[in-house]
């Protein structure tokens, strides 16, 4: 057995033309900002892919760039800037932020109206509620391609294994809701007979940060895999998945190639939809 394997740039491609038609013929010109603190290598290489998108699509870039000493009062600033910024029509943080800064704090500064991460209090109380006009770029991401594949999520047993603001917690109000219908669990590191749960699955979505974590021998034949972790090693960067669950899986998304390029394409969704 070897697993479809999901092409998360296909797919961004056919979101990111829609997007451009749909901008084309209404005649909006809408503006994504972006908030850069340091020089990571992977973010820099992801905010430099968001704003590739915006060209292809028609969109502006509005780029702010700090150093890695910039404090929190000047991250702060910048957020200020851009919610001030007429033509910026929504904007991102990049994360993750220096150590010294306290995330939510800045997070919290964002307008909700221009909250393109979908992260702001308010928007993460909206997905709650099931009011979804901005959901986290991610979990957004990996509905998208699961529903592109025709997955059957009405009463699967999905398993989320990392807890995270930006993915798993959020990711697991997402599918839980009616309109999608699984049935979630959400692991982490307190989880008792996490390999039980790994075998009972029929959806894992890992996204732990732990490189190659889940192997073959601890998938059941024919689930669904979907790979959002990222690790930087001696060998380059590396998913939560070891790529031989491929002889296991019915589907895979492997990292990179599955998750990251749709979730840049449903921060350009949520661009739209913020200008409704």
């Amino acid at each position: 057995m070897s697993a479809i394997i999901i092409d998360g740039k296909k797919s961004a491609s056919r979101v990111k033309t829609q997007i451009a038609n749909e901008l084309k013929h209404s005649g909006k010109q809408l503006g994504l900002g972006t908030i850069l603190v340091g020089n990571d290598p992977g973010s820099v290489a992801y905010v430099e892919g968001k704003h590739r998108d915006c060209a292809e699509v028609g969109i502006d870039s509005i780029k702010i760039n700090l150093t890695s000493s910039a404090s929190q009062s000047e991250i702060i600033e910048a957020v200020n800037s851009l919610n001030q910024n007429k033509k910026c029509t929504g904007f991102i943080v990049q994360l993750p932020l220096p150590k010294s800064v306290n995330v939510q704090a800045v997070l919290e500064q964002i307008d909700p109206n221009k909250d393109a991460d979908g992260l702001h209090p308010t928007n993460l109380g909206n997905l709650v509620l099931g009011k979804n006009p901005v959901i986290p770029c991610t979990p957004s991401a990996i509905l998208a391609l699961l529903r592109e594949y025709k997955v059957n999520l009405d009463g699967a047993k999905v398993l989320i294994i990392g807890r995270g603001t930006t993915v798993g917690r959020p990711l697991s109000i997402l599918l839980s809701q009616k309109a999608v219908n699984a049935t979630v669990t959400l692991a982490h590191t307190g989880t008792k007979d996490l390999l039980n749960l790994i075998s009972s699955a029929d959806i894992i979505i890992a996204a732990l940060g732990s490189a190659h974590f889940l192997k073959p021998e601890m998938v059941k034949s024919g689930t669904i895999v979907i790979d959002v972790g990222i690790t930087r090693t001696e060998n380059g960067l590396v998913g939560d998945v070891d790529p031989r669950v491929i002889d296991v899986a019915s589907l895979f998304s492997p990292m990179p190639g599955g998750v990251g390029p749709m979730t840049r394409a449903m921060l350009l969704r949520n661009l739209v939809e913020l200008s409704k």
